[in-house]
């Protein structure tokens, strides 16, 4: 990697940081990010990744017989030639060189036309959208469009995040425009956490809607147990990137890790935004 090429990335990095130091995000960057995600995405289908499995082979040898306890699931192809991406697991990614000679931890970004786009989250679209997929809705607490349903929201959520409780408050609204929230429990404490024991309560409640309400609101429900899946969305989400809450995942597996109100929320999704205001 040449020098230019190393320090638009250190750049790159260090302006996604500053811009993304709040949990609250703007419509308007989700709406670029979208395109430029496409754009990068376009750009990959012409990568072969078997021939990145072919291609990584050296590389992922030489680091198992160094630190056989790093745990590569999969190697993917980057746009860069001679260099792949080793899929960790819990949602890191490594980059290396194709020789084995060297291996680098961090985000790599692509300066689109219109953004600056992580490659290792382009790459992990497909695989959200496809793990999500296959978890059973009978185990989430589902907030239902009350419109006709345009859209649907997975939200990895914990009952102690304000901005959980925040997005909470605007789920009327959202359902009004059509717009259905389906929650996973992501107790950010993690599993046999005080945190975790009141979401398993809220999911084992009767009405594991009206528990949940109440306990954002900071109301206390009666403890209860039962076979629930939180431990496992727990993990699902780490497996998928995720460190904080609330993170939401669209249907089409991008990832929006912050807080957006329900009209910037809709609009940033593709939903109108001419429903009434709500909750």
């Amino acid at each position: 990697m040449n020098h230019v090429l190393r320090k638009s990335l250190v750049l790159a990095g260090a302006l996604l940081a500053a811009c993304l130091g709040s949990n609250a995000l703007s419509a308007e960057k989700v709406a670029v990010e979208k395109v430029a995600a496409e754009q990068v995405a376009a750009d990959r289908v012409a990568v072969d990744p078997v021939a990145a499995e072919v291609e990584g082979a050296m590389l992922v040898a030489r680091l198992k017989a160094l630190r056989p306890d790093i745990p590569v699931e999969r190697v993917m192809p980057t746009p860069l030639p001679g260099i792949v991406a080793l899929q960790l697991g819990g949602g890191t990614t490594f980059y290396g060189t194709a020789d084995g000679r060297y291996l680098f931890a961090g985000d790599m970004y692509e300066l689109t036309e219109t953004d600056l786009v992580s490659v290792a989250d382009v790459a992990r679209m497909e695989e959200r959208h496809t793990l999500l997929a296959e978890v059973d809705p009978a185990t989430m607490v589902i907030f239902k469009a009350t419109a006709e349903r345009k859209a649907v929201i997975n939200v990895f959520t914990d009952v102690d995040c304000g901005y959980c409780q925040k997005l909470h408050k605007d789920v009327p609204q959202l359902n009004a425009m059509g717009i259905e929230v389906r929650y996973l429990g992501y107790p950010r404490a993690g599993v046999g956490s005080e945190s975790y024991d009141r979401i398993v309560s809220a999911w084992c409640s009767s009405d594991p809607n009206d528990a949940l309400t109440r306990v954002k609101a900071g109301e206390t429900i009666p403890a209860a147990t039962c076979d629930n899946a939180i431990a496992a969305h727990y993990g699902l989400g780490r497996q998928i990137g995720i460190s904080g809450t609330p993170a939401i995942v669209l249907e089409d597996g991008r990832l929006l890790p912050g807080y957006l109100p329900a009209l910037e929320l809709a609009k940033a999704i593709g939903v109108a935004t001419d429903a009434p205001s709500g909750g």
